[in-house]
């Protein structure tokens, strides 16, 4: 697979990778949805925020603006993979 520079102007010229993100957010949304009826005490920072996401990606997407995606995807992603390699490791 190709890599993509991590530059703000190449995702917001790119809308096949913009929309690739904003799908696999909703499945980290839907799948963090599913864990949390499972075990609502999860060591993942802000699960409930990250379902609240999904809910926002697929049912507000009118008004999901690009820098609100980048920053889910620069900011928070990295954390909630450490955080999951983590539990997985346990």
């Amino acid at each position: 697979m190709e890599s993509r520079p991590k530059e703000y102007a190449t995702f917001c010229n790119d809308l096949l990778f913009r929309r690739a993100l904003e799908r696999n957010i909703e499945i980290t949304g839907e799948t963090m949805n599913q864990i949390l009826k499972i075990n609502p005490h999860i060591s993942i920072t802000s699960a409930r925020k990250i379902v609240d996401t999904r809910n926002f990606v697929i049912h507000a997407y009118d008004s999901l603006k690009p820098d609100i995606l980048w920053g889910i995807v620069i900011n928070h992603m990295p954390i909630l993979k450490k955080e999951v390699e983590l539990l997985l490791n346990e």
